[in-house]
């Protein structure tokens, strides 16, 4: 037996606001997922100037976060380096971009924060500042 900690809807709601706040202060439109520790959708918002395709990206940049429980950027290092087709985990949500980030609750992977609509480096700076709010 084993104890673990989850997610709630208030703190993906937590992320979530920090990271529109982030957004709407810069002026810039961007996708925001948060995801439970098994990927699942727990959160989601859209800003205005938000690209289409980023909808999708970011729900899947989290879930790659929290499945693989490393960025999503690492895991598509590591896919390009070792010439292993992210296409072999028999999953198609896996993305290689940056933007998704596990969240990590003593020790323990409980969730995955994905944005998407921006420069990967402001996707994953984006997506800690929203850790950072649930964690402080």
């Amino acid at each position: 037996m084993y104890q673990a900690t989850h997610l709630s809807h208030s703190d993906a709601a937590t992320i979530v606001n920090a990271i529109r706040a982030e957004l709407e202060q810069q002026g810039k439109g961007g996708a925001v997922a948060v995801v439970d520790e098994h990927g699942e959708l727990l959160a989601f918002l859209r800003t205005d100037g938000c690209p289409l395709a980023s909808i999708t990206i970011a729900i899947n940049k989290a879930f790659t976060a929290s499945r693989e429980r490393k960025e999503s950027a690492a895991v598509g290092r590591k896919s390009r380096e070792e010439g292993f087709p992210m296409t072999n985990f028999g999953e198609l949500r896996y993305v290689t971009w940056g933007g998704g980030v596990p969240v990590v609750y003593e020790g323990q992977v409980i969730g995955g924060v994905g944005v998407s609509g921006l420069s990967e480096e402001e996707d994953v700076a984006l997506a800690k500042i929203g850790i950072r709010a649930l964690l402080a």
